[in-house]
């Protein structure tokens, strides 16, 4: 059974493609990408020489554009804040005197402890207060 080379190119290529797929690394994706045009440079009669050339070209090509582009795009993105992150720099009212001992607020629709994070200072029920941190589940005010 004699298999034309450019089958062997295409085999490489899913060969390339079952790690890209397993382990998310989409260099496996560019090298899968060089073997289909070198399979291409085989159906077209191309030598081994061109064949392995056109393979080699295309997938370092693919890392040196595609790379770069996908970090800046990775970079770029805004990071979303989630949990008591959200919660940091919000608003909140105070339901019972907040001191640096402790107290009640309402934050995000829900009730917190809370503790004021200058520990001489005091705050009423119903004034504003800034959430700086999240300490456990305790809200610290200013």
């Amino acid at each position: 059974m004699d298999i034309d080379a450019w089958v062997w190119w295409l085999i490489g290529a899913v060969g390339l493609g079952i790690p890209l797929v397993l382990t998310a690394m989409p260099e496996f994706g560019m090298f899968a990408v060089g073997a289909v045009a070198a399979a291409v440079v085989a159906a077209l009669g191309g030598g081994i020489v061109a064949q392995v050339l056109v393979f080699v070209v295309v997938s370092v090509a693919l890392i040196a554009v595609v790379r770069p582009i996908a970090a800046r795009h990775r970079a770029d993105r805004p990071q979303l804040a989630t949990g008591i992150d959200a919660l940091k720099g919000r608003q909140a009212v105070v339901l019972e005197r907040v001191d640096g001992s402790g107290g009640r607020i309402k934050l995000a629709g829900e009730i917190w402890s809370a503790r004021a994070y200058d520990g001489e200072q005091s705050f009423e029920p119903g004034r504003q207060v800034d959430v700086v941190d999240i300490d456990g589940a305790t809200a610290v005010v200013m």
